[in-house]
């Protein structure tokens, strides 16, 4: 008898656990925020943003999650700088004007415990727009190191960029369409 009621409140120990939300801070150094644009249907463009931070709650157990990711504008890097300070002005961004873009994501799809998907809102030139970011890859692990809980994956999406203003380059025949990528891990707090 003892033994059983151990046992139950052990399960139920578990269970509320597992039900609770798991919060968890951006880790900057494996975060990273990059777009990808076709340059004259030859080539593709690649640029990422430097400067991001952001949370994430998660339960597993409801599926339910919460993810808000900003990135700082300034910091788009192509590697080129006259391409970085082009995408800072007028022409694109408006960096001065507009100095931060964020993700809100609010609806969470899972296979199990695995995020398939997270539905949301990006505003972008202080305009916002529906979003959804597709899992490629997403896991949760123990970390060695910090000897917490770190989830992540590999997310991504192809926004029309006419949708917040930027149409830089259209009559020439660059694409409206820009493939986003959000490499991410956050660590549990």
């Amino acid at each position: 008898m003892k033994k059983t009621l151990i046992a139950s409140a052990l399960l139920a120990a578990s269970v509320l656990a597992q039900a609770e939300t798991a919060k968890y801070q951006i880790e900057p150094t494996h975060t990273f925020v990059t777009y990808e644009i076709q340059h004259f249907g030859t080539s593709t463009n690649r640029g990422r943003f430097d400067k991001k931070e952001g949370t994430v709650e998660i339960d597993r157990a409801a599926k339910t999650g919460k993810v808000q990711i900003s990135f700082d504008i300034a910091s788009v890097n192509t590697g080129v700088d006259g391409m970085n300070k082009h995408l800072q002005g007028d022409d694109f961004f408006n960096s001065a004007k507009w100095p931060q873009a964020k993700f809100v994501g609010d609806k969470f799809s899972f296979d199990g415990d695995k995020v398939t998907a997270v539905s949301g809102q990006l505003t972008l030139k202080d305009k916002t727009a529906p979003v959804t970011l597709t899992a490629k890859h997403f896991n949760c692990y123990q970390n060695p190191m910090l000897k917490r809980e770190v989830c992540g994956g590999d997310f991504e999406t192809t926004i029309d960029r006419t949708q917040w203003g930027i149409d830089y380059g259209l009559a020439w025949g660059f694409p409206k369409e820009v493939k986003l990528i959000i490499q991410v891990e956050a660590v549990r707090q």
